[in-house]
């Protein structure tokens, strides 16, 4: 297991699988380990994907000062990856809250980035909120049967307030394109792999400066792809949209059918969609 010290002498390790030009991923969760991305849907066959644990997950150290573990001090950690790594500029890939630690690095390190995948991300960095409404609106698309119908009752419930086990297992098809074997591991695995002390801190007081972060964003030249799923709710495709509006060179796409985790939904549209992007910045 390859691992590099990162700024404030902390110890970060990283995985890689498959083999190619190299592709930096970054985790969502808000914090949890990179073993859920796998070799995302098969990416590893054409590309290397070097899976980042961010730091206190997976099997990177717990850091001596836990407020490192909010998001705009894991830049630097971002930053110290590429060092060790030997890249110039790198192609970069980020899931979910993982998009906020992404935004940030491109915003202080926009010559460093050569492409940038932001797969259904959480744009909080740029105050883009993700709605109770977005999350409803997309619940509601999957009405129909005993399943989603039951499932959406207990997001409703969670969203009204009702933060239980109990109601999220129930609501936990609507974030799958299908609840298929792979989608129940990955929500069972879930759990696992989070660290709860570092997503609380995440997002923390103070974490952005969206103004700041949006002028960064004017200056990054690489070409970005913004990648959503079009069942999901975090983020709806039209927020999804205008987060890929603040880049130079940004792009919306939209997997059909996919929900949060889109390259568990359709791994050949995901994997086809995103190596297009990588050889060609289209």
């Amino acid at each position: 297991m390859p691992t590099f010290t990162t700024y404030d002498g902390t110890e970060l390790a990283h995985h890689f699988k498959g083999d190619g030009e190299p592709l930096v991923c970054l985790p969502g969760g808000a914090m949890r380990a990179s073993a859920y991305l796998g070799d995302l849907g098969g990416l590893g066959a054409g590309r290397r994907l070097i899976l980042l644990d961010l730091r206190g997950t997976g099997d990177s150290a717990i850091p001596a000062d836990e407020s490192t573990y909010r998001v705009d001090h894991q830049v630097a950690d971002v930053e110290a990856l590429r060092v060790h790594l030997g890249l110039e500029r790198m192609d970069l890939l980020a899931h979910s809250a993982g998009g906020n630690l992404a935004l940030l690095y491109a915003a202080a390190h926009p010559d460093r980035v050569r492409r940038l995948v932001l797969v259904t991300p959480t744009p909080w960095a740029v105050d883009l909120p993700v709605t109770v409404e977005h999350r409803l609106e997309a619940a509601r698309l999957r009405a129909g049967t005993e399943l989603y119908d039951r499932a959406i009752e207990a997001y409703e419930e969670i969203l009204g307030g009702v933060d239980t086990d109990e109601a999220w297992d129930l609501a936990a098809p609507l974030f799958y394109g299908r609840w298929d074997d792979a989608a129940r591991a990955d929500w069972a695995a879930g759990d696992g792999q989070q660290n709860e002390k570092a997503a609380a801190a995440y997002a923390g007081p103070g974490a952005f400066d969206p103004p700041a972060t949006r002028a960064g964003l004017r200056r990054v030249e690489g070409e970005v792809l913004v990648l959503a799923g079009g069942l999901d709710g975090n983020p709806r495709p039209a927020l999804a949209g205008q987060l890929a509006e603040l880049f130079p060179r940004g792009v919306l796409d939209v997997q059909p059918g996919a929900v949060h985790f889109p390259w568990l939904d359709d791994a050949v549209w995901f994997t086809s969609r995103v190596e297009r992007f990588l050889a060609s910045g289209r």
